[in-house]
């Protein structure tokens, strides 16, 4: 008895270090890496509360770059040409980064949209959007011999494309003449009609191209990428539904990846290691279950439907909702508390939701195969650079009708706030570079992430200080949008473009910088209120 309550001291010591070092953590999520793994939801027109097509983004990476902007539209001349970049770990600044190298170039197109410069670019002014979920495929795929690697192809659709099948049609023409040069990649593509999941992977060491294929979501259907291939069978008769690459049957068959005489399914073909990732699997398991419980999908299977109908319209709220979750009620709850067994039945060592954050016990004790890429995490997670849900409506005009609700690190304890597609520019604190140099509080990334940091030092009761501002803040500018929309569409029908674009951009600006403001004000609310327990 007296050995093991020793162990839970020791226990509540190492819970302690690790909560206090969350930011500053550099345990992998794989080997040889940072922790890093994006979830993209994605909804049809049929399966929402208004009619809304949607795609979106958890950027699950602290090594992307934490800084936006708005790209303004363009006119170029012949000749003129786009740079392409090799995108590499680097660790010479103050935090973990990325560094791009420059390995070539592409010819520019004579005109290029407008778009919202994420570190993953989102959202153009035609209402294309793109959400982003690594699930790497073959190692004997990858291939440096292309210039194409992901956050340059989503700049690339973007500017040139004005419905997700032309920029799914792009990515393939491109990515056959110049080469894909990165690991493999789901791009959830939506416009005002339509939403299409995009599977790449390389062609094959020191080759060029890219071997790729795409599945249209339906209509009253949700869907879910979360770091694993999830397109099975595809049917390219079914020009609607499915699109691929001509090589997309012959690589695998000439690997011996696939036989002709059994069912070719892209994800076992291209990325069979991503369907063994628990991380993966019970992240789709829950998007599911939240959004229809009545098909009591088995928590632990290898393999769900690539889509599912919700048993009630998704609205955003609901989507806030489960890109916050953390297994809560579920068998699987992170924020569960922690005992240990003794000789007269069970003593209670730490609730590992209070205090701690519902992350770190999977780091100490590996629970349900690890933290990490192949074990158990959750869909909200500390190390968020930023996160997206991007509303695509076709009863609006472009100008309206595209807005991206962006949220700076962790969605759990940050806000969405809605930035259009129209917009000629963002809060100052967005567009301020908040890594990898270090602390500043002119960047808004850094203003969320110490409100996360301190919030995950006593979760179990600073997340509802946290949640008891921003819940009625997020609600208000949800209810609030159909009636300032309602101004806006009557400046446009009033050709009054210019006075639209301001209306806009200052309704942007004003939520960013009133949303920064709080987070600070929070930050320091927590270090008054909870001074003596820290």
């Amino acid at each position: 008895m007296k050995i093991r309550v020793k162990f839970a001291k020791k226990l509540i010591q190492l819970l302690l270090i690790a909560s206090f070092s969350n930011v500053a953590s550099q345990i992998p999520d794989w080997e040889g890496g940072f922790p890093e793994g994006c979830t993209s939801i994605t909804a049809g027109k049929d399966a929402t509360a208004d009619g809304s097509v949607i795609t979106s983004h958890t950027d699950d990476s602290h090594r992307t770059r934490s800084w936006m902007n708005i790209v303004p539209a363009a006119n170029h001349k012949k000749g003129e040409t786009v740079a392409m970049y090799e995108r590499v770990p680097c660790d010479s600044f103050s935090m973990p980064a990325y560094k791009h190298i420059p390995i070539g170039t592409i010819p520019q197109v004579g005109k290029t949209y407008q778009y919202l410069n994420t570190a993953y670019p989102s959202l153009n002014e035609k209402q294309v959007a793109i959400g982003e979920s690594t699930f790497g495929g073959r190692e004997a795929l990858k291939s440096d011999s292309g210039l194409i690697d992901c956050q340059r192809l989503c700049r690339l659709m973007l500017e040139r494309s004005t419905s997700a099948r032309q920029a799914i049609q792009i990515a393939g023409d491109l990515l056959k003449r110049y080469g894909w040069n990165d690991y493999g990649e789901c791009l959830t593509i939506a416009d005002k009609n339509e939403v299409w999941h995009l599977e790449i992977v390389g062609p094959g060491k020191n080759m060029t191209g890219a071997v790729w294929a795409a599945q249209r979501v339906p209509d009253d259907h949700i869907s879910v990428n979360a770091n694993a291939s999830t397109i099975k069978e595809i049917d390219l008769s079914d020009r609607d539904h499915f699109m691929a690459s001509g090589n997309v049957f012959n690589v695998a068959k000439e690997n011996g990846w696939w036989n002709e005489d059994k069912v070719f399914r892209f994800c076992y073909a291209y990325a069979p290691e991503s369907r063994t990732s628990l991380a993966a699997r019970r992240r789709e398991w829950r998007v599911f279950d939240l959004a229809a419980p009545s098909l009591e999908l088995d928590p632990n299977a290898e393999n769900y439907p690539f889509s599912v109908k919700p048993d009630e319209k998704i609205s955003l709220e609901k989507l806030v909702e489960i890109f916050s979750d953390y297994y809560e009620g579920t068998p699987f709850d992170m924020t569960k508390d922690l005992t240990v067994a003794d000789d007269s039945g069970k003593v209670m060592i730490s609730p590992l939701a209070n205090p701690h954050m519902p992350y770190d016990m999977n780091k100490l004790l590996r629970i349900n195969g690890g933290w990490g890429w192949r074990g158990e995490r959750t869909i909200a997670r500390w190390y968020t650079m930023y996160a997206t849900i991007i509303q695509c409506r076709n009863w609006l005009p472009d100008e309206i009708g595209g807005v991206a609700w962006l949220a700076q690190d962790n969605v759990a304890t940050s806000i969405y706030i809605p930035i259009y597609c129209s917009v000629s520019d963002l809060s100052e604190s967005y567009k301020t570079p908040g890594r990898p140099n270090g602390y500043t509080t002119e960047s808004a990334w850094w203003a969320f992430n110490r409100l996360g940091t301190l919030t995950a030092q006593r979760w179990g009761d600073m997340r509802w200080d946290v949640r008891k501002v921003w819940d009625p803040w997020q609600k208000e500018m949800f209810e609030n949008q159909q009636v300032f929309e309602k101004k806006a569409l009557e400046l446009y029908e009033a050709g009054k473009i210019k006075e639209l674009n301001e209306y806009l951009t200052g309704y942007t600006i004003g939520w960013g910088d009133k949303v920064v403001d709080k987070a600070w004000g929070m930050g320091d609310m927590l270090w008054t209120k909870y001074d003596e327990l820290f």
